[in-house]
């Protein structure tokens, strides 16, 4: 294990203590957890790493928790990286990888974030958290939290896929419906938090569950023998993966284990949401608040993403490109990555591989190039998005539990 040294400001770069609870900077900035680097990459070399475990705390020693008892883990990370052979004829690319996700527990990305922050917690003697979520990251934190014997509060929007609200019910949490959208629910556990006594785990309004999803990074270098992918697809609603990963790439460089390429980053949006394609197309370092934001991927519904300057840099500076796709792509692509591979992607994950498509059209991307889509949940969260594709009507399924076969 290794002790972080200091959080910095992304924004005005003041340092603050890594050994005290944090949210956000004093001028309203993300912090990032540092490390010494220069110390580390003398006494933890890249072949040590295979001597890890098969999780993402493979990677401790650039995680934030110093003391390995504090650790909550329910095996996340390490998630398989697939060759997709057949989608990637359909789409035009010879070299098309899919980065399965939705193999962590709970289903998707988010367990990683969340078993970071949950574990700083712990270390930290936090005894209640809260989180606005529109789906998927309130079902991993209600699971650590519930690991943890902490106290999770969880507001998410009343159209939130079912999946999600069934899991934190079941794990214990206190959920709050709310009519509105994430940012909404981010309003309200901003209000009440302080009087509560919840620490606010919102995204990037603390600094540890980016450490958590830059193991993405981490995992996707070892999983490539170390070299990078030409291109790296994320669809982008908080955009805290693709910031993670930009920040793991670094991180990996001055320990001496990469070169200083990078790959081509690409925000992936629906057509409903996409606050940062728009300030991509329109050239400006972040956001504007995206009205009467809608999509079937729920994880894509983020009107105005905390970090979207630290996501548009990452895509600046590796000369990458932000791309929306509709929800009738996005679910076509999600069949037939289902039917074609046997990954039954989330619709956010799905959209990814309709981007890619566009892009090599385009001539953005080259046939030959290597390219890794992230598909960051699993299409079994999703049953209200993908039956509109595969709708059951048959009457004598309508009052079964569950559409199973019980008795009448």
């Amino acid at each position: 294990m290794s002790r972080a040294s200091f959080l910095e400001c992304s924004l005005c770069g003041t340092r603050h203590d890594a050994q005290a609870a944090a949210n956000l900077c004093t001028c309203g900035g993300p912090l990032l957890v540092r490390f010494d680097i220069d110390s580390l990459r003398h006494r933890w070399l890249r072949r040590d790493v295979a001597n890890g475990t098969s999780s993402m705390w493979r990677y401790a020693p650039v995680l934030p928790p110093s003391d390995p008892g504090s650790i909550v883990t329910l095996g996340e990370g390490w998630t398989p990286l697939v060759r997709t052979r057949r989608i990637g004829q359909r789409i035009g690319a010879e070299d098309l990888w899919v980065k399965d996700e939705g193999m962590n527990p709970t289903g998707s990305f988010k367990a990683r974030g969340l078993s970071c922050a949950v574990s700083m917690c712990v270390e930290l003697g936090i005894k209640k958290v809260a989180i606005p979520s529109a789906g998927n990251a309130a079902s991993a934190m209600a699971a650590y939290a519930s690991a943890a014997g902490i106290e999770a509060h969880i507001f998410m929007p009343r159209d939130v896929p079912q999946a999600n609200y069934l899991e934190c019910k079941a794990y214990g949490a206190h959920v709050t419906l709310v009519d509105g959208l994430i940012s909404d629910c981010g309003k309200m556990v901003a209000e009440r938090g302080p009087a509560e006594g919840w620490f606010d785990v919102s995204t990037l309004k603390e600094p540890y569950r980016i450490e958590g999803k830059k193991t993405m990074g981490y995992e996707v270098a070892e999983q490539l023998r170390w070299e990078l992918p030409d291109a790296i697809f994320y669809p982008t609603g908080g955009g805290v993966g693709m910031i993670g990963m930009w920040k793991a790439f670094d991180e990996m460089e001055r320990l001496g284990w990469i070169g200083s390429r990078r790959p081509k980053m690409i925000a992936v949006q629906a057509e409903g949401c996409q606050p940062v394609v728009r300030a991509w197309e329109e050239r400006e370092p972040r956001s504007r608040f995206y009205e009467n934001a809608h999509t079937v991927a729920a994880g894509l519904r983020v009107p105005k993403p905390l970090g979207d300057f630290l996501v548009l840099n990452a895509v600046r500076e590796s000369g990458g490109t932000a791309i929306a796709v509709s929800d009738d792509e996005l679910l076509a692509a999600g069949i037939q990555l289902a039917s074609d591979e046997g990954i039954f992607a989330a619709p956010e994950g799905a959209a990814c591989v309709c981007a890619a498509q566009k892009l090599i059209e385009t001539g953005f991307l080259k046939p030959a190039d290597r390219i890794v889509l992230y598909n960051t949940g699993s299409g079994l969260k999703y049953p209200e998005a993908y039956s509109t594709r595969f709708p059951r009507t048959a009457s004598t399924e309508q009052d079964k539990l569950g559409g199973l076969i019980t008795p009448r």
